[in-house]
């Protein structure tokens, strides 16, 4: 957006209030309606319009206009309505679209460093963990001087819903050791694609509306997405029976909500509020209806389209765990990834020693009221 662009929308939506206020000592002093038009933010999400994930776009949509009173209306896209899953940060860099909602490894081809925000090494902490770490350990500032000053994007991000542990995926049939996993054609994003290629499969990087034609076209054999209910909803049981949980490939993700820089700096300060602090309203909410969805979907799965649930195998985990070391070893030649991790460590060894040693055996408390229910 040009500086005299920038100068004219904010001149606008001065007058605009200037206006409003007037109109509020005399009926003739402007028109009703300018004062009462809402402000739309033009956001295209990264999900397909069916995709649980899109609900949980809409809670946030829900919260910012109630909270603002109608004065901000959200146009909310599914991926495709504009750009495609993966250009949604180009475009609202160059004001295609006024925000997004997605996840940082959907654009971690500018930067490795992006995949840190969502995908990175899983050092000992949850997605709890690393979303307490973005806002109260250093991570949201780092975030601005890799999106800010290293990329030179013209946006801000936010955080919110910190995900369960993703699956191990999707896979025709059953995979018990590393060994197993040799040659798979495996769909994963970010990180987790160089550390499975690390563990021997060969990745695509695809959006989630891809996979399934994908692997109905054998152009991957063995898949991960998120959770079971974008699963079921996408059709993965239709192309594959044996469902892991449990792994470290992506363990501790959460959504991005991204803004165009110019068009959030236009906003009256307590527009920019909500819109900042409605991800935080969101966030809540969409961990607590992924939790009812996802149990309902996980049983669906296993009862409805008979698909065996496993528990990822300790081995595997256990070489997931080495070849992030390999990684990691890698990715600490470049300045700022050894930066962020150096303080994602700080924060997990701190933070999670307090989560473990507090935490209860939560299985053995399981099992002693549904037992026999569980398969670890």
């Amino acid at each position: 957006m040009s500086e005299q662009k920038s100068l004219d929308r904010r001149s606008f939506l001065k007058k605009s209030a200037l206006m409003g206020g007037a109109a509020a000592g005399t009926a003739l002093a402007a028109p009703a309606v300018l004062a009462q038009s809402p402000l739309v933010v033009k956001m295209q999400t990264s999900w397909p319009a069916s995709d649980i994930w899109m609900d949980f776009a809409r809670q946030y949509v829900t919260r910012v206009e109630e909270m603002s009173g109608g004065r901000l209306r959200v146009d909310l896209l599914p991926a495709g309505a504009v750009v495609g899953a993966f250009q949604v940060m180009d475009a609202v860099h160059d004001g295609v679209i006024d925000a997004t909602h997605t996840v940082p490894v959907y654009w971690y081809g500018k930067h490795k460093a992006a995949s840190f925000f969502g995908t990175g090494p899983v050092f000992g902490g949850n997605a709890n963990t690393m979303l307490g770490w973005f806002y109260q350990g250093g991570g949201a500032e780092l975030y601005r001087e890799l999106t800010q000053d290293v990329l030179r994007l013209n946006v801000y991000g936010f955080m919110g819903f910190p995900m369960p542990a993703q699956p191990f995926g999707w896979f025709k049939g059953e995979v018990n050791a590393p060994a197993d996993l040799q040659g798979f054609k495996y769909r994963t994003v970010g990180l987790a694609a160089d550390l499975l290629q690390a563990m021997g499969m060969s990745v695509a990087q695809l959006p989630g509306g891809e996979i399934v034609p994908a692997m109905e076209r054998g152009v991957i054999d063995a898949f991960e997405f998120n959770n079971p209910s974008s699963d079921l909803r996408f059709g993965a049981p239709d192309v594959a029976k044996n469902y892991y949980l449990s792994s470290y490939h992506q363990a501790s993700e959460s959504f991005e909500f991204v803004f165009n820089k110019d068009f959030f700096d236009d906003l009256d300060e307590d527009l920019q509020a909500i819109l900042k602090y409605g991800v935080e309203a969101a966030s809540t909410s969409n961990t607590a209806l992924s939790l009812r969805e996802y149990s309902n979907d996980l049983e669906r799965i296993r009862e409805e389209f008979g698909v065996t649930v496993h528990r990822t195998s300790k081995e595997i985990l256990a070489a997931q765990l080495e070849a992030w070391d390999q990684i990691i070893a890698d990715l600490e030649k470049d300045d700022l990834n050894k930066r962020i991790m150096d303080s994602q460590r700080a924060w997990v060894e701190k933070v999670a020693y307090f989560e473990l040693m507090a935490s209860p055996d939560l299985t053995l408390a399981y099992e002693h009221f549904f037992p026999g229910r569980l398969n670890l």
